[in-house]
C-alpha cells in the first residue's frame, strides 16, 4: 500500500509540473503562490493537470504521460488503492526519464519483486500534504521507516540528490512533487 502512495503521488507531481509553464533555462524565480505548480518540467504535463486535481493520487497518475512508467509499478505493487485512501500525503514522483536511468536489469529485478518494489514506492511518500514551502532543510520519515533529506528552499529543491522539477501538484488526496531520480533506501 505504500508504494502504491508512492507511485500515484509520483504520478500527480508529474502532472501538475506542467501547469507553469517555466523553462529550466529560467532564473531562478520566486517562489510560486502556495498551491500553484513550479518547475521547468510543468510545462510537459500542462495538458494533465486541470484533471487531476479532484482525484486521488494513484488515479491521478495514471492520468499524466510522463509519470506512466510510475503507475505501472505502483499498480504491479498492488498500492493502488492504499495510496488512493490515504488522507493527507506527499508524494515525491519520479519521472518515465528517472526510471529509464535505473539500470534496465536492476528495473527488471525491482519490478518483479513486489516486496522490493513496495519498499521503494513507499520511500517516496510522507505522512501530511507538503507544499514547496514547507519543505525547509531537514528530514522527513516514510512511509516505508526511511528517511529523506530535503535540501533547499523555494522553487530549488532536493530529496535526497533528486531535484524537484514540478513541484506544488495537488490531487484530491496528496501534495505531489515530480523529481529527476528514482529514490533508492538504503
Amino acid at each position: 500500500m505504500k508504494h502504491l502512495l508512492i507511485a500515484a503521488a509520483l504520478t500527480l507531481t508529474a502532472t501538475m509540473a506542467g501547469a507553469n509553464g517555466a523553462s529550466a533555462a529560467s532564473p531562478t524565480p520566486s517562489p510560486a503562490p502556495e498551491g500553484s505548480p513550479f518547475g521547468p518540467a510543468c510545462a510537459a504535463i500542462e495538458g494533465s493537470l486541470a484533471g487531476i486535481a479532484d482525484q486521488p493520487v494513484a488515479t491521478a497518475a495514471t492520468q499524466v504521460p510522463e509519470l506512466s512508467t510510475l503507475a505501472d509499478a505502483v499498480k504491479r505493487a498492488g498500492l493502488v488503492e492504499k495510496l488512493n485512501s490515504a488522507e493527507d500525503i506527499t508524494v515525491f514522483a519520479p519521472t518515465n526519464e528517472a526510471f529509464e536511468a535505473v539500470p534496465k536489469e536492476t528495473l527488471d529485478q525491482l519490478l518483479a519483486d513486489k516486496e522490493q518494489l513496495t519498499n521503494v514506492l513507499t520511500y517516496h511518500v510522507v505522512e501530511g500534504k507538503k507544499a514547496a514551502a514547507d519543505l525547509a532543510d531537514g528530514t522527513l520519515t516514510t512511509m516505508s521507516g526511511g528517511a529523506l533529506t530535503v535540501k533547499g528552499s523555494g522553487e530549488d529543491i532536493t530529496v535526497n540528490d533528486a531535484k524537484v522539477v514540478c513541484g506544488d501538484v495537488p490531487t484530491s488526496n496528496a501534495t505531489v512533487h515530480i523529481i529527476d531520480e528514482v529514490l533508492m533506501p538504503e
